[in-house]
């Protein structure tokens, strides 16, 4: 096992990292730009490195300043979190150079996987089903127009190197089609530097459900059931919940089971995420996230496993902690991503905490990096906080999602919170009859 880990993230999953290692007796290492020099992840390790200014680039994104903030401490493995450098292939090949240990897959499949064409590809022999589009890139708008007429209309065209809702453009109808192709080239390069895109049938009142898997790089793997994460705003989700209120017990059963046969032949090691679209009862393949997804903790309590902690020890050589038999779903959980931005725009809010109160009780998890007098910086990701409940079934976990809200307190700042106090009144959400075009139009309806 591991004497010391470097947590190369900030915030609450740096600090979700942190306490999963301190419960194991590993000692940490926080690294943080100069913004971050009094956030909670830096108080809360054992050890803290500058490793930049504010700018992501020269901080958090630097592979030099992560490298020698581990040469420096001596940390012998390094935990990416989410986002930033956790599915950057070329960053855990160097960590790999420097017989450092990446707490994640390997630098293979994250490359395999990052490419939306090759994934479906590898996917697709894999046996995990996929939705009707083109075989790889589609590099002329006459080709584009062919495919659309073949496959029939709406079509989605998406950016190969695409992620986050960018590089994605619909078109409704044939007509639509020149503008959707180049744009979503165009957003393409812009974000990625690659125009590449490609194009899939789309579908029109489909759900986001996602398969969390979890391989040993032995040939071992196993499903942790589905995560339903259908409510978004522009392809970000904001409500997730475990198990998905649409899906049956023997559809969980097959898809997962499909899901994990594939990552066992691939000898993935640790956390990852198959996502799919899932209209009348059947599962597309839309990405594989090679890492920890944001909303692993509704996972985490259904099933009581620790997958940090999991993913330290296999990382570390060990073997998982249970089997697939071993696994048996246990109530209801949801998760709400609380965010520092002004509504109705959802604008960025930052500013400095005044008074945060997180709210407590029976089945009520907050992950946060809050604290009072926290100044939360311009520089990052607007996400603050995650209010995460369970409860013996659905019902009782809006239930408490519902208490939690009121009693939490984040004052001094705009937050989302309003957002699930609103939903929460909607006879949709309680019936769990929604998709993931639903929160737009809700969102729209309520602007007029």
């Amino acid at each position: 096992m591991f004497n010391k880990i470097l947590v190369a993230n900030r915030g609450e999953i740096a600090l979700r990292v942190i306490r999963a290692a301190r419960e194991m007796g590993i000692a940490t290492v926080a690294v943080h730009s100069t913004a971050d020099a009094d956030a909670m992840h830096v108080r809360m390790a054992d050890e803290s490195v500058c490793i930049g200014p504010p700018s992501s680039t020269q901080s958090y994104l630097s592979f030099p300043a992560i490298i020698s903030a581990c040469e420096i401490t001596g940390a012998e493995a390094i935990h990416p979190g989410y986002g930033f450098l956790s599915e950057n292939a070329q960053f855990v090949q160097i960590v790999e150079d420097h017989d450092l240990t990446f707490i994640g897959p390997t630098a293979e499949h994250i490359r395999v996987m990052g490419d939306k064409i090759t994934a479906k590809d590898t996917m697709k022999a894999l046996g995990v089903p996929c939705v009707p589009g083109s075989d790889g890139g589609v590099p002329t708008l006459a080709e584009a127009q062919k495919l659309g007429e073949e496959m029939g209309y709406p079509v989605i065209i998406k950016a190969t190197a695409g992620g986050g809702g960018r590089g994605m453009k619909v078109a409704q109808t044939a007509a639509d089609m020149e503008s959707a192709f180049q744009t979503a080239r165009a957003e393409g390069k812009a974000a990625f530097g690659n125009d590449e895109v490609y194009i899939e049938k789309y579908l029109t009142t489909p759900r986001h459900i996602e398969i969390q898997v979890f391989g040993d790089g032995k040939g071992r793997a196993v499903h942790l059931g589905e995560r339903d994460c259908s409510l978004q705003r522009r392809h970000q989700k904001v409500f997730e919940e475990a198990p998905g209120p649409a899906i049956s017990a023997e559809e969980r059963a097959a898809i997962g089971k499909v899901c994990a046969d594939a990552v066992a032949k691939i000898n993935y090691i640790g956390a990852g995420t198959i996502e799919f679209l899932y209209e009348n009862g059947e599962f597309y393949f839309i990405e594989m996230n090679t890492r920890l997804q944001v909303e692993h903790p509704v996972t985490e309590a259904i099933f009581g496993v620790d997958l940090v902690r999991e993913q330290i020890q296999v990382a570390a050589g060990m073997e998982m902690s249970f089997v697939q038999e071993d696994l048996r779903i246990n109530g209801h959980s949801i998760e709400v991503r609380l965010n520092a931005e002004k509504l109705p725009n959802f604008s960025p809010s930052p500013g400095t905490i005044s008074q945060y109160h997180a709210p407590g009780g029976l089945g009520v998890r907050m992950d946060s990096a809050l604290y009072d007098g926290y100044s939360i910086p311009p520089y990052y990701d607007s996400l603050i906080g995650k209010l995460i409940v369970h409860g013996r079934d659905r019902a009782e976990a809006l239930a408490r999602l519902n208490r939690a809200l009121g009693e939490l307190i984040i004052d001094g700042i705009d937050t989302t919170v309003p957002l699930f106090h609103a939903l929460l009144a909607e006879k949709d959400i309680h019936t769990g009859d929604y998709n993931i075009h639903w929160l737009e139009h809700w969102l729209e309806k309520q602007d007029t």
